[in-house]
């Protein structure tokens, strides 16, 4: 390349601000503005939901469903978006701002390359698809169009969650959190015009979102389109040499995996509940929007404290990361405590916006919720552990991790109950409490054993 890659004057001073400024700052900072942006993100769910329900309960629970199988495939973006911006934000904070710009325009190059491949695959054979993912023919019937349409606004967001990630390493809080709410107040009110003007099916919800999302991606040509700069988009910065690639992808590898199982096992839970009732996937789907209140602004914290960890790393300085991993440990574990009393405390008015009228309903995701609610805290303790794995470059450990959640604390614990005993639907969400308290044990255990190796290998204390 002829120019060579520079930062901009606000990325040379957030770079210094992550590597010197107090911790406590830096991670505020950053996770705040990504916590309300997960919030936000988590909030338009539950509209969704909530309008869904408005076009019928089959509606809602085919959406439910749908949801859990396009986040599975969303994984695979997802996932190499994570990995690759570790690698991403470590260049960063060593100063290698030549090889940040490679692995910026190749990761946008690599998600262009996965998205067609999926819509290529998919698209003609969604019922078949769908079919091998154990989905009710009743939510084929109704939902095999709603599905090709999110596969189209899943794609779209594989670029955004790239363009996300890569404004998350260069400290851009602010702006992840503006554009969203731009996107989700457009999402929100063409939803409403769709489903209580024009009397439209789920298919214009899920338009909805594509419109919402091509936003965003218009937003992400505009603020990426800088040549010189090291955040900039540029084709020819792309390269598919193992030396750019092979980082990015062995890292990502194991998140994909992870996101993917933990997605799948999701859907098998699903699956499993149709055993019950159809309304069980429902109530099912809308107690873990509910609990998402919780979780998504712990991750909020995790994605950031990541990003601190891994520039503080790459900048040689492993003390600070630990530090970064200990503010967010504190916050995700008061958050969890925060909203898992606000939300047991209204659970009953909570579920009223979903079920209305429909007291069977509305006693359904009350029960399924109050012991998902358990998980709070022990979810917070594994969010700020994943963001210290991630920081790492640990993402095995991650993998296993999540696969223990899903494929050992879960989906045999329901199975066990559905065989030997008579609980009913509430089944569902004992396994829920109990997976997510495994879940946070399993990881306490985990991030003791590495601290104390990273402790050893650095010559540093944690405390």
């Amino acid at each position: 390349m002829k120019n060579q890659a520079q930062l901009s004057d606000k990325d040379k001073q957030f770079r210094d601000f992550s590597l010197h400024d107090n911790m406590w700052r830096v991670v505020l900072y950053v996770g705040f503005p990504l916590a309300l942006y997960q919030s936000l993100t988590q909030l338009f769910k539950i509209f969704d939901s909530m309008m869904a329900a408005h076009i019928s309960a089959t509606a809602v629970s085919t959406v439910a469903y749908l949801s859990q199988i396009n986040l599975m495939l969303s994984a695979l973006g997802g996932g190499l978006a994570v990995g690759a911006s570790i690698k991403i934000s470590e260049a960063y904070g060593s100063g290698d701002f030549q090889l940040v710009k490679k692995r910026v325009s190749t990761l946008f190059a690599m998600c262009a390359i996965l998205g067609l491949t999926l819509l290529v695959v998919l698209v003609p054979f969604t019922p078949q698809f769908l079919r091998l993912a154990k989905t009710p023919e009743e939510f084929i019937a109704g939902g095999t169009q709603y599905f090709i349409l999110e596969l189209f606004g899943m794609v779209i967001s594989f670029f955004n969650n790239v363009y996300i990630a890569i404004e998350r390493a260069r400290g851009n809080s602010k702006r992840i959190l503006n554009l969203n709410m731009v996107v989700i107040g457009l999402k929100l009110a063409l939803t409403a015009l769709f489903v209580y003007v024009l009397n439209c099916g789920i298919n214009m919800i899920s338009v909805a979102t594509i419109i919402s999302q091509t936003f965003l991606l218009a937003a992400a040509c505009k603020n990426l389109n800088q040549k010189d700069n090291a955040f900039g988009f540029s084709l020819a910065a792309i390269s598919l040499k193992p030396e750019v690639t092979r980082p990015m992808i062995a890292l990502s590898i194991p998140v994909i995996v992870e996101k993917v199982a933990f997605s799948f096992g999701k859907v098998i839970v699903n699956s499993m509940s149709t055993i019950y009732t159809p309304l069980t996937v429902g109530a099912l789907g809308i107690s873990n929007n509910i609990g998402g209140f919780t979780t998504m602004p712990q991750n909020g914290f995790q994605e950031g404290g990541s990003a601190i960890i891994s520039q503080n790393l790459g900048a040689g300085e492993p003390k600070r990361a630990l530090k970064a991993f200990q503010c967010v440990l504190v916050i995700d574990a008061a958050i969890g405590v925060f909203f898992m009393t606000l939300s047991l405390v209204f659970i009953r008015q909570i579920s009223w916006l979903f079920a209305g009228s429909d007291e069977e309903f509305l006693q359904m995701i009350a029960s399924i919720y109050r012991y998902e609610a358990l998980g709070a805290v022990p979810l917070g303790i594994n969010a700020a552990v994943l963001s210290l794995l991630y920081g790492f470059g640990k993402t095995r450990l991650t993998l296993v991790i999540n696969f223990c959640r899903v494929f050992l604390f879960r989906i045999p614990v329901l199975w066990f109950l559905q065989n030997f005993t008579d609980l009913g639907s509430i089944s569902v969400g004992i396994v829920m409490g109990i997976s997510n308290i495994l879940t946070g044990a399993a990881a306490s255990l985990i991030c003791i054993w590495e601290i104390r190796k990273i402790c050893k290998e650095y010559q540093i204390t944690f405390f």
